[in-house]
């Protein structure tokens, strides 16, 4: 019975052995499976950075003409300005025309006493009567002397006298006339006219005052300002650039006409709707600004420019036929403030180039060096890249802006 015992009590322990054996076999091929899923998942992990690429959007350039035009500061001034000032002395008796309106040439102003002008004039008349009366008694005395002269009933001496005195009558009579024609013209200038066409101002003066000739305060100022002078000012270094671009060729003057265009610019921002032309250009440099001075003359006939005004005016320089242009987004700056883009090369490789550029025109860069036609300029995804970077390319579409969402629609949408 005892020996029944035994044998149960080693089968027991042999069947207990197995199922430990058989629980390591089992807890072994778990550990190998995990081990191999979490090894497969690294080597995904480490394998797909190096399997994708950067997304980059690129513009490619091309040449095209394109007008440029140099925007400037400047301000507005009169075609013509004529201060009315008095020619004669006298009392003003009458203010004829009204303060701030139009006015002709040769539209009478102001009335001037002209009582004193009327006497004058009539005693210049009088005086040149007598001077005529005196020269055509001498031109008598000297008929009456010359035959007489030759039978020596007169003697020579008496007759040049007569002939000297003729002649000095004659020269009372030019005197006189010449004191009417001023006694004249004084009573004309007792009427004080317009000298130009435009727009009248105050007066400085009321019925009553006492105005002197040529005197330093004007009565009134007219204004032509239809047409109107726009005076810019440029830099000499910006008129030597200017030059230098035509004289290589990136610039091409137009016909006249085209070349001295001139558009403007108000100081509110709106833009006047005429446009002008350049007149000249000043030879001089100012010392103080460095500058020179361009004007411009623009129709003016509603009067919407006035003088004084503060304008931007935008002058034609020419056409540039080869213009190669990039969009300001696809350039930035490097560490020495030099213009730079990214771009990508036939390998889908980046590269850095640094840039030469001119002006701005719109939103885009006038390059001048650095880039060629057919370059792709990477404008979107430039964060993510940098030289060297192998990248994945397509071409950049400008989106318009999405329409702002309406409440109604985004609750529409939310559902």
């Amino acid at each position: 019975m005892h020996a029944n015992r035994r044998d149960a009590g080693a089968v027991s322990l042999k069947k207990d052995r197995m199922n430990y054996n058989g629980m390591r076999r089992g807890a072994a091929v778990l550990t190998f499976a995990a081990t191999a899923l979490v090894l497969a998942a690294c080597g995904e992990s480490t394998e797909a950075p190096s399997a994708s690429k950067p997304q980059v959007s690129v513009v490619t350039l091309a040449t095209r003409p394109v007008v440029l035009t140099t925007e400037l500061p400047g301000r507005t001034s009169a075609y013509r300005v004529a201060e009315v000032r008095p020619q004669v002395s006298g009392i003003i008796k009458k203010r004829l025309f009204t303060e701030g309106g139009e006015v002709s040439a040769n539209e009478q102003l102001y009335q001037i006493d002209p009582a004193l002008y009327e006497t004058s004039l009539d005693s210049a008349k009088a005086a040149l009567a007598r001077a005529q009366a005196q020269l055509k008694t001498a031109s008598v005395l000297v008929q009456r002397y010359k035959p007489l002269t030759q039978t020596r009933a007169v003697s020579r001496q008496t007759y040049d006298d007569a002939v000297a005195s003729r002649d000095q009558a004659a020269a009372d009579v030019q005197s006189a006339k010449a004191a009417l024609e001023t006694a004249r013209i004084n009573l004309v200038y007792t009427k004080v006219l317009s000298p130009i066409e435009g727009i009248i101002g105050r007066s400085s003066v009321t019925e009553g005052a006492l105005v002197t000739a040529n005197q330093a305060d004007a009565l009134a100022r007219v204004q032509q300002i239809d047409p109107i002078y726009v005076d810019v000012t440029q830099s000499s270094n910006e008129l030597l650039r200017l030059r230098g671009a035509l004289d290589s060729g990136l610039l091409q003057r137009g016909t006249d006409k085209d070349s001295a265009r001139a558009t403007l610019t108000l100081s509110n921002g709106q833009e006047y709707a005429l446009e002008g032309t350049l007149a000249f250009s000043e030879v001089t440099v100012d010392e103080g600004t460095d500058s020179v001075t361009l004007r411009a003359v623009f129709p003016n006939p509603d009067h919407k420019l006035l003088p004084g005004m503060f304008v931007r005016a935008r002058i034609l320089e020419g056409t540039a036929q080869q213009a190669l242009l990039v969009p300001q987004r696809g350039v930035t700056r490097n560490q020495r403030g030099q213009p730079t883009a990214l771009i990508v090369n036939a390998e889908n490789k980046v590269e850095l180039r640094i840039l030469k550029t001119d002006r701005t025109v719109g939103d885009q860069w006038l390059v001048t060096d650095g880039l060629k036609a057919g370059d792709k300029v990477i404008v979107e995804g430039l964060q993510s890249v940098q030289p060297g970077t192998e990248v994945t390319v397509k071409d950049f579409v400008a989106t318009p802006a999405a329409p702002a969402i309406q409440p109604a629609a985004a609750s529409a949408a939310a559902k």
